[in-house]
Order: C-alpha cells, then sequence, then structure tokens
C-alpha cells in the first residue's frame, strides 16, 4: 500500500467521523453486555474463586485467549492428525473444558480470542507469526467451533469431570474474535514488509487472511459470532522504525484492501494514551489517527464505509492506578470515575454491545498491568463498586 493513499484515506474518514452521533438517550443500546478480560485470575488461577468473584462483580462476561499454538496453555502445540477433528488425541483443551464449565455454573458468557500460532504452522517462526497456511488455522476454529458447540461430549480421555458427569456435552460458546491486536507488534509480526520496492501493511495483509479462516471455521457452526479488528487503539505508522506499529483506521483500510471479507461484529480496545485523559476526551487534530472512547465515532464511520453498519465490541478498557507511575496511571478516585463515564458513554452508543474491563486484579509484576478493580492483595478498589453496580439491561 502506498502509505500517501493511506493516509488520505484516514483523513476523510476522521472528518465524517467527526460528524457523526455517538448516540443519544432516545437511541441508546438496548442490551451492553458487561464483562472482565482476565485469564490470569481465571482460566490458571483457582476458577472456583475466580468465577465466585465474577458472579459478585455480576459480570456478564469473560474473555480469554484461546491459545492455538505457542506457549504451554495452547491447545495445539502437537500437530493434529485430524485438525478439524476436536477429539483429535494431539489437543489439549483441558484448561479450556474447565473455564467453560465453570462460567456455565455460574451463568457467565465466555468469549474466546483465537491467537497464537504453533511452531509446525509457520516453521518454527514464533507464535505472534501468521501461519504458512491459513487453512490450519480454518480447521482449528472449526474444531474449537465444534467443540464448545454446545452439544459435542469430548471423548472419555479428555473429558473434565470436576462440574460434570463425563458424558455431560460441553457448554456453548457463541462469541469469538480473530487474534489480539493485529497491528502491535507483540502480537503479529512483521508490522510492514518491502514489496516491489514499496511497504506493505504486513500485518493487514496477513490479518485479512487470519479474520476470513476464523471466521469460515466457526460459521461450520451455526448461532456464532465473530469480531474481527480486535485492534490497539494507537500505532506509529513508521514502516522502517525497529517497532513499528500501524494506527487502527490505517490497519482497517489495508485489511478492506487485501481482502479482509466477513465478520459479524468489529472490535476494539479503545484505551486512553494518559492517565489524565478523561474517556471523553478526543485526541488532538495531529492525532487524529488514535481511536479512543472520545472519538470512537471515527472507527465506527470507517467500519459502515466498508462493511455496513456492523457493530462493535470493546474487548479491553481499563486505567492503571498506583504502584504504576508512568503517564498512563492515574489516582484510585480518577479511575473509579472515569470507569462510570466509559460505561454511561457504551451503553448511550446503539452500535456498541460489549465492553469488558481489563482486569479484576492488578498484576504482580510492576512491568505488568495494575488496572484491576482490586490490588495484587485483594484490596478493593474503589472502582470495584462501580463496576459491580453498573447498570444491566
Amino acid at each position: 500500500m502506498h502509505m500517501r493513499i493511506a493516509r488520505a484515506a484516514v483523513v476523510a474518514v476522521i472528518v465524517a467521523g467527526l460528524a457523526a452521533s455517538s448516540g443519544t438517550a432516545a437511541s441508546r443500546s438496548t442490551h451492553l453486555l458487561i464483562g472482565i478480560n482476565d485469564e490470569a485470575f481465571t482460566l490458571y488461577g483457582d476458577p472456583s474463586s475466580a468465577f465466585e468473584t465474577l458472579t459478585t462483580l455480576r459480570a456478564q462476561i469473560l474473555r480469554v485467549n484461546l491459545y492455538w499454538g505457542g506457549n504451554r496453555w495452547a491447545v495445539a502445540n502437537s500437530k493434529p492428525a485430524n485438525a478439524a477433528d476436536p477429539g483429535d488425541p494431539a489437543y489439549n483443551w483441558s484448561l479450556y473444558d474447565r473455564l467453560m464449565r465453570y462460567a456455565d455454573s455460574s451463568g457467565i458468557k465466555v468469549l474466546l480470542s483465537i491467537v497464537g500460532t504453533p511452531a509446525w504452522a509457520n516453521n518454527g517462526a514464533g507464535m505472534n507469526h501468521a501461519p504458512t497456511r491459513f487453512t490450519a488455522l480454518q480447521q482449528f476454529a472449526a474444531a474449537a467451533a465444534k467443540r464448545y458447540s454446545g452439544t459435542y461430549v469430548a471423548p472419555l480421555a479428555q473429558a473434565d469431570t470436576t462440574l460434570a458427569p463425563a458424558d455431560a456435552p460441553l457448554p456453548a460458546v457463541k462469541m469469538w474474535t480473530a487474534w489480539n491486536e493485529p497491528n502491535n507488534p507483540v502480537f503479529l509480526t512483521p508490522q510492514y514488509k518491502r514489496v516491489n520496492g514499496a511497504w506493505r501493511v504486513e500485518s493487514a495483509y496477513q490479518y485479512a487472511r487470519i479474520c476470513n479462516a476464523v471466521y469460515a471455521g466457526i460459521h461450520t457452526v451455526s448461532g456464532e459470532k465473530v469480531a474481527c479488528g480486535v485492534t490497539d487503539p494507537r500505532g506509529n505508522d513508521n514502516a522502517g522504525s525497529s517497532r513499528a506499529s500501524v494506527d487502527p483506521l490505517s490497519f482497517l483500510i489495508a485489511a478492506h484492501r487485501y481482502g479482509m471479507k466477513h465478520f459479524d461484529v468489529y472490535a476494539h480496545n479503545p484505551y486512553a494514551s494518559a492517565g489524565n485523559e478523561s474517556p471523553s476526551f478526543v485526541p488532538k487534530a495531529n492525532d487524529k489517527r488514535r481511536i479512543q472512547l472520545g472519538n470512537i465515532g471515527v472507527l465506527l464511520s470507517l467500519i459502515s464505509k466498508y462493511y455496513g453498519p456492523k457493530h462493535l465490541w470493546i474487548t479491553e478498557y481499563g486505567y492503571q492506578t498506583p504502584p504504576d507511575h508512568t503517564i498512563l496511571s492515574t489516582s484510585l478516585a480518577k479511575q473509579a470515575t472515569y470507569l462510570k463515564q466509559a460505561y454511561a458513554i457504551a451503553r448511550a452508543n446503539p452500535r456498541i454491545d460489549m465492553m469488558l474491563w481489563f482486569l479484576v486484579r492488578d498484576q504482580p509484576q510492576i512491568s505488568g498491568w495494575q488496572s484491576g478493580l482490586e490490588t495484587v492483595n485483594d484490596v478493593k478498589k474503589p472502582a470495584w463498586t462501580v463496576f459491580q453496580n453498573l447498570p444491566h439491561s
């Protein structure tokens, strides 16, 4: 893609988006799913305690990554003989089966984000590199959808009998995302590639195929919703830098150009860029390609341009508090205030159907995230009570 063309298209979208309404009281969303994104707390921790906490918080939905490959929690680190068969013995679904049982018993929906490429699927390039054959990803997505279709009974050797007998079907998962923040090199690399003497937005080129594969695989089961995008709110658009990333508008423009065909919902993570930026903050004129909650209408306008009035899932959001002392940190009181404001903004927008807070509990390492509703020592922050009392529709 020629960067000059992409930037011209972005400017046109910004003008249209700023003119669009973010929703009024007369056109509020009839239903906003309120939930949590925190896999360390729920997937790897004590699920009994974790889901008791989620129930206390009145969370309606939980998002976790479903790792295809690349780490010790992945389902398919070993290559399956029949990739579309969820019962293939190479697959290890144990952590996820357990999570589904606990979620089902708690009345909490689950959103699974398929992410991470196994070494056998990309010649050992790393989990944040795309697969060499996208049919392998499509087959894995089909296997996942079948396993969590609501009718699948796991083979006896794979059965989790913690909360249900071995012959009980596994609970259903009806909401999925294709990858996570593909415009960020942490999750998909390379971001740019020289092709015929010009820079191509390689992450968007590969992601168009990731989205199409996951969509096709998941939709082998009926009633599913697949979100694509799941974009980071910012990008430096510096193709020649050592840590290049792509802003979400340019990424979507490129992904559409490179053949991203189908999705049911778009997803985005509209974090603020500083702790003193409220949820209603609109980035300045020279930084409009940053998409936060305050200018989410710009992204919605671009989605409409290419795909019609698709709805949006906010799959991560949060504000950090001390002990984090970076530019991203805010006070405990401000975190609570911002949480309430953010959910009110989302609820007022008729195209936003979901908003997930990241995290329940602060991460223990100081280099991690301290955006939890409670500290690493289980001390509840003021935001805990605000989240607990959010209106449910």
